[in-house]
């Protein structure tokens, strides 16, 4: 991996990292509920950005089994209405990425070469976290003009871009 590689790696699990400790205090000071949730897929999405190989075989089974939990977790949270769908298509795909990353000879190169093309899903995803990132970003910018503080709204909708963008990056070097 090249040094420029591999310091975007480690931004991105700095941010992801940095997304799901800020998730997890909001979690602790609202009693869970979709903080939490954020929390682990922002932890979780920190731990699948590390460049390094961290043990061998034990990464692709217990992160995809994790997140088929955050999966299931928000089918559940779907009662509530269809807002939470957002959350399981982010809980598919980390476990897609999870599987893609087991199949894979290491690290985030997915044995994916020019001959193969890209794969319709990760196109698919591709275009999903695209047009989340960018809606995303102009409500935030829409919310908060300029010289206004930013409130605790801004900063769930920053964090949660944040994340997106982080999906969108992992997607990208999938």
């Amino acid at each position: 991996m090249s040094l420029s590689a591999s310091v975007s790696a480690w931004l991105l699990v700095l941010l992801c990292a940095t997304s799901g400790a800020y998730c997890l205090r909001r979690a602790g000071r609202s009693g869970g509920g979709p903080a939490a949730g954020e929390a682990a897929m922002g932890f979780g999405m920190a731990l699948m950005a590390v460049p390094l190989r961290l043990g061998g075989e034990w990464q692709t089974p217990v992160l995809g089994v994790v997140f088929c939990a955050a999966a299931l977790h928000a089918v559940w949270l779907l009662r509530g209405g269809p807002h939470h769908a957002h959350h399981l298509v982010g809980s598919l795909t980390m476990v897609y990425m999870a599987l893609a990353a087991g199949a894979g000879s290491g690290g985030h190169d997915h044995g994916h070469g020019p001959e193969s093309g890209l794969p319709l899903l990760t196109g698919l995803l591709l275009l999903y976290y695209a047009g989340y990132v960018v809606l995303g970003g102009a409500r935030l910018v829409t919310v908060g003009g300029p010289g206004t503080p930013a409130g605790p709204g801004e900063l769930i909708r920053a964090c949660r871009l944040t994340m997106g963008i982080g999906m969108l990056a992992m997607l990208l070097t999938m």
